[in-house]
């Protein structure tokens, strides 16, 4: 019983010692303070069960089509993904360079994610890092799927290719106005 106590006793001190580092403002936010080891350990096993578990979309057929892969680096693009990641070619801009952690260079965590997971990453965003959810930023899911298929593929896309899915489409010309028949007065 007095070990059952004991327990008790200690439990409720590391609680209490935890909300006032936390509460009392001793845990620093700042961007620039490295957070303790335990704390990102947490961070991170908690944010890896979480997408696990909500991850459940099912995947639309062709999202390993060239075409479809193609429209998903124009997306990444267009929707700034390279601005924080990063992509063949493309640096990532330096301000992501203070985000807290680090926004991952995606072609070496790709093949850890299933498509469902990279779609609800991208379509939900992950608190407490830079990364936002772009369905509330306005893109829709299929453009959201386009670009989890392309990050499949991204491990392999040279820069070449990249450069070529994502340069910009030339306009069609214009068409000329067509001429109005002459009225006889």
């Amino acid at each position: 019983m007095r070990i059952l106590a004991a327990i008790g006793a200690l439990s409720i001190i590391a609680a209490v010692s935890a909300a006032v580092i936390f509460f009392g403002g001793f845990y620093s936010v700042a961007g620039t303070a490295e957070e303790p080891a335990i704390v990102k350990w947490a961070l991170i096993q908690v944010r890896t069960a979480s997408i696990e578990r909500h991850a459940k979309d099912a995947p639309p057929a062709g999202l390993a089509e060239p075409a479809s892969v193609q429209a998903g680096a124009r997306k990444f693009l267009e929707h700034g993904c390279a601005t924080c990641h990063g992509g063949p070619g493309v640096a990532w801009m330096k301000f992501s360079e203070g985000l807290h952690p680090d926004p991952p260079d995606l072609k070496y965590v790709v093949n850890d994610r299933t498509l469902a997971q990279l779609f609800w990453v991208i379509k939900n965003g992950i608190n407490m890092t830079g990364m936002p959810s772009f369905a509330l930023a306005g893109a829709k899911d299929e453009e959201l799927w386009q670009i989890a298929g392309f990050l499949k593929k991204l491990p392999t896309v040279s820069e070449a290719d990249f450069k070529t899915w994502t340069a910009p489409v030339p306009a069609a010309p214009a068409a000329a106005p067509a001429a109005q028949p002459e009225s006889k007065p």
